[in-house]
């Protein structure tokens, strides 16, 4: 039976989450500008809670964004370097995606609007739908303002919403069966939607991990700002 690790820094949220032995352990605190100094005792308690080590680790998950920028460079720094020196794959995934699996998970939700604030008056948005337990994007991820996020073409049935991009509500023209603008992303439904990635081979050296940004640019030159 595989071990998998995930972890995720993309947010405010810090988490790590262990399958191992068929058992899923996980440990999620939300430590704002803090990920650096914590991220690594994290997964080293986490392995000692489920009695096992580093070295048993099949392949390691992280949440390679959308999200802030310094946040989704620790996760990917840490996974290569544990990657590499375990000689292990690795398997990104997406944090709107992890949103949603998190709403499916706690709301029971079928049909998520996920969204994380970008800043810049914008946010981070995808749709996804259930498929056998996994929450599937429907369409494209894009970064966009509040007015312009829309629920896909054929979009039917209820919608529920998650992530802090929908403390833009108000805004954002599309009706909900609920909300919860509260979630940030979890380790555990980043490991669950590992976990399918990883039954389907999806698996990735560690050298090829990317992080989307899904912005071209993450930063202006001074002369830019004054255009």
């Amino acid at each position: 039976m595989s071990t998998l690790l995930a972890l995720d820094t993309a947010t405010e949220a810090c988490s790590v989450a262990l399958l191992h032995d068929g058992k899923v352990t996980s440990h999620y605190e939300v430590i704002p500008r803090l990920h650096a100094q914590k991220l690594l005792p994290m997964i080293k308690q986490l392995l000692t809670d489920a009695g096992t080590t580093l070295s048993a680790v099949d392949a390691i998950a992280f949440g390679r964004g959308p999200g802030a920028f310094t946040g989704v460079r620790i996760a990917i720094g840490v996974v290569q370097g544990l990657a590499f020196a375990l000689e292990r794959p690795v398997l990104p995934v997406s944090n709107l995606a992890v949103l949603a699996q998190r709403a499916f998970r706690e709301h029971g939700a079928h049909q998520v609007a996920a969204a994380i604030d970008a800043r810049m008056d914008e946010v981070y948005w995808g749709c996804y739908r259930e498929t056998a337990g996994e929450m599937r994007l429907v369409g494209v991820e894009a970064v966009q303002p509040p007015e312009v996020a829309a629920l896909p073409d054929d979009a039917s049935g209820e919608w529920f919403g998650a992530g802090t991009g929908w403390g833009y509500a108000e805004r954002i023209g599309v009706k909900l069966s609920g909300q919860d603008a509260g979630m940030l992303p979890h380790a555990e439904d980043l490991l669950a939607l590992a976990r399918f990635a990883w039954a389907r081979g999806e698996a990735i050296p560690a050298d090829q991990a990317q992080p989307v940004y899904l912005r071209d640019k993450v930063a202006q030159t001074k002369a830019e700002r004054q255009l």
